[in-house]
């Protein structure tokens, strides 16, 4: 089952509930063309992985958590762990790592929103 979340303290409220599980958080609109068509698919991944957490944010219904989230494009998959942001998808095709205090940390990859596969090759990965 996906939730909807419409602000931060719905946010907060989902990836407590996830504990050490994945949550995977959608960020779309109700009038993007791959936004509509991963619906399905992200419907039936929350069926097919039960041990997931998954949610959807409506970017318009919630401008200020896809503001804080750093959405720019949608769709925008985001994944965490622990309440912590493990890796992130959307539609911008380039890879890139983060830095913190000179240290690398945990890559962040950026794939294409709108590629189940790849979503879902990525779920596997990190469940």
């Amino acid at each position: 089952m996906v939730q909807i979340i419409n602000d931060m303290n719905e946010f907060k409220t989902f990836l407590t509930a996830a504990g050490h599980k994945l949550a995977v958080v959608e960020f779309s609109s109700k009038w993007c063309g791959p936004c509509k068509r991963m619906v399905p698919v992200f419907h039936a991944m929350s069926v097919k992985y039960q041990n997931v957490f998954f949610a959807n944010v409506d970017v318009n219904n919630s401008p200020e958590l896809a503001e804080t989230c750093h959405i720019k494009t949608i769709p925008t998959f985001q994944m965490f762990k622990k309440s912590q942001k493990v890796t992130l998808f959307s539609r911008i095709k380039r890879m890139i790592c983060c830095y913190r205090s000179g240290f690398m940390s945990n890559p962040i990859f950026e794939f294409s929103g709108a590629d189940a596969k790849q979503l879902e090759a990525k779920i596997q990965e990190l469940m």
